[in-house]
């Protein structure tokens, strides 16, 4: 009987759309496999990786919510030795030193780092609630953040590294702490922009940045990525050209089509119908989480939701802004569909810790 009055406490409506799009994601991998004659590798690794976060996710449903609370600068501070640890035994992909090889499988810290921050972050905000106006609040929030965007910078993950950053900034404003603090940083952060152009930045990332600018300047070079994605979401038209019909996706015109243009993908498959239900579903989950947040039984929870809600939008405006080029590429994968294990898995374990503070809202277990 106890298992069941837990299991009836969870959301099954967020936990349905996440299913669905994992599901839409994982099938678009294959079909991408299938062109490229990989033996559906890719797909295979993906659905090991869905295993293991629906494993994590079940775990992190059914563990208490105080067991977060207890531990939340636990979690922070494992991310951080494996940022520090990556940085020296980490494999290097794309010229960032960002991932462990294990077997055949790759982990990528900073997404367990995404997980880690949202719960650090809660706890820091809930022992300094009454001081959110205070100017040793915005310091101190901005130093939790500003570590491990530091070693993500090392690696070096620009991408990740400004998404954390945003993930602050996005916290700073539901807080609504004082603007001349907001403001202040933004004057810095573009101070600190305009040094590292000429000794942080590498090559590829300055071509990113102008590309984003104008993505004609280089069509075959640093510009090919983003036309190419154009092009994918244009071809799609109104209802799409069926899963495994695209010629940009399924002729090799569209790099990295399974990770950071996943979306250029489904917009050609599925057309702007398809994009409009995907976009849809992804809406549903922030809706989800907004009602949780309204129903949390206390600040800590509240905090968590919050986190969550904020640190996923920011990655979906992110990958999709970047691929229909409204936002510099950068790497961001987009949750839950694109490939890669280790995003799947710290998504789907997130997702769990939220289940639990919102199945604990009545204390029915």
């Amino acid at each position: 009987m106890r298992l069941v009055q837990q299991l009836r406490s969870y959301d099954w409506v967020l936990l349905a759309s996440t299913f669905l799009l994992l599901t839409v994601g994982t099938a678009v991998i294959f079909s991408i496999d299938v062109a490229r004659a990989t033996g559906g590798a890719n797909g295979k690794r993906q659905l090991i990786a869905i295993a293991i976060g629906v494993a994590a996710l079940a775990a992190a449903a059914f563990a208490a919510d105080t067991f977060y609370r207890a531990t939340a600068p636990w979690w922070y501070f494992v991310g951080l030795l494996l940022l520090g640890l990556v940085l020296v035994f980490g494999t290097v992909i794309r010229g960032t030193r960002g991932w462990f090889q294990i077997g055949g499988f790759s982990l990528q810290p900073v997404e367990f780092m995404k997980v880690a921050l949202v719960l650090m972050m809660a706890k820091f905000v809930e022992r300094r609630r009454v001081d959110v106006k205070q100017f040793s609040f915005f310091l101190g929030s901005a130093a939790v953040v500003a570590v491990p965007m530091a070693l993500v910078l090392l690696q070096p993950d620009l991408g990740s590294a400004l998404l954390l950053g945003l993930f602050w900034f996005g916290m700073m404003l539901v807080l609504r702490v004082r603007m001349r603090y907001v403001l202040g940083l933004l004057a810095l952060g573009a101070v600190f922009s305009a040094v590292a152009w000429f000794f942080v930045l590498q090559p590829y990332q300055k071509d990113r940045l102008i590309t984003f600018i104008n993505p004609e300047h280089d069509p075959l070079g640093a510009g090919y990525n983003i036309t190419q994605s154009i092009i994918a979401v244009g071809s799609g038209r109104w209802f799409g050209r069926g899963l495994g019909f695209g010629s940009q996706s399924q002729l090799r015109f569209l790099p990295e089509s399974h990770t950071d243009f996943i979306f250029a993908v489904i917009a050609e498959a599925f057309g702007l119908a398809g994009s409009v239900v995907i976009l849809g579903m992804f809406a549903l989950i922030a809706y989800r989480l907004t009602r949780m947040m309204l129903l949390a039984r206390d600040d800590f929870s509240l905090l968590v939701m919050t986190g969550a809600l904020v640190m996923l939008v920011a990655q979906w405006l992110v990958n999709v802004g970047a691929t229909i080029g409204l936002l510099p590429v950068t790497g961001v994968p987009l949750p839950l569909m694109s490939y890669g294990g280790s995003a799947v898995v710290s998504t789907l374990l997130l997702f769990g810790i939220v289940e639990s503070m919102y199945a604990a809202r009545r204390g029915e277990y």
